[in-house]
């Protein structure tokens, strides 16, 4: 079938891995990210249309609605952040701007290109985490906002089966721009691998060969299912 693989958060760890992989299948994409300079960069070596839109500015939906003429096949939505500290330390705010980022940009996304998805049979892929199925200290905030992505995983599944397909995936630590506060440390980066069975942090074409299937037409029996992309770690202990 015809249509785009719309990639946000395209500049990213995961989102450039997933616009390499689905280029090198030949498949037609569309690279979305608020890094101008970086994604001029990507859609050179892609071959692709891009556009610059920040999913926190006041215009979103109106530079969102000018996508709509576009023939869309696929969403991945590879936006995230990372924010750990203990409960005792959270404020309303944190979970906030945690959701303005990670949960409602995708809903908004999702009304908007629905028609044309369903048109298509079309696939959705959203990125949720570890530490929502398994527990880890200071993770309340991303776990809470993420187990949300998980619930409008399997609702949007139901409500939009047999025409669309809504798929999440949940990656462990990935090497990335958002996790170098984290990695920095070859200290800590060691201890996180030694934590996982294949004793490895992720990188982020792990997690894009899970979504460049799971927008194709390879998963076209697939809907509704978290994916655990994580090294083992929610399963092996």
């Amino acid at each position: 079938m015809s249509g785009k693989y719309l990639i946000f958060g395209a500049t990213g760890s995961i989102g450039s891995n997933l616009a390499l992989q689905l280029s090198a299948k030949n498949e037609d994409i569309h690279l979305i990210s608020r890094n101008e300079p970086e994604l001029k960069e990507l859609s050179e070596k892609v071959n692709s249309d891009f556009t610059v839109l920040d999913v926190l500015s006041e215009n979103f939906s109106e530079k969102l609605a000018q996508l709509k003429s576009t023939d869309i096949k696929g969403i991945a939505y590879c936006i995230g952040s990372i924010d750990l500290k203990p409960i005792k330390m959270t404020k309303k705010s944190d979970y906030e701007k945690c959701f303005d980022l990670n949960f409602y940009p995708i809903v908004e996304v999702i009304k908007q290109f629905q028609e044309n998805l369903k048109e298509n049979k079309g696939s959705v892929v959203l990125f949720s985490t570890v530490a929502v199925q398994k527990g880890f200290t200071n993770h309340s905030i991303m776990a809470s906002v993420k187990g949300a992505l998980e619930g409008l995983t399997v609702s949007l599944a139901a409500e939009f089966a047999p025409n669309i397909r809504v798929n999440c995936i949940a990656p462990s630590l990935t090497n990335s721009k958002i996790a170098q506060p984290i990695l920095k440390s070859k200290v800590v980066a060691d201890g996180i691998a030694k934590a996982h069975p294949m004793k490895r942090i992720g990188e982020g074409k792990d997690s894009a060969a899970m979504a460049r299937f799971l927008l194709t037409d390879e998963s076209s029996w697939i809907t509704g299912q978290i994916f655990g992309v994580d090294g083992g770690r929610s399963k092996v202990s």
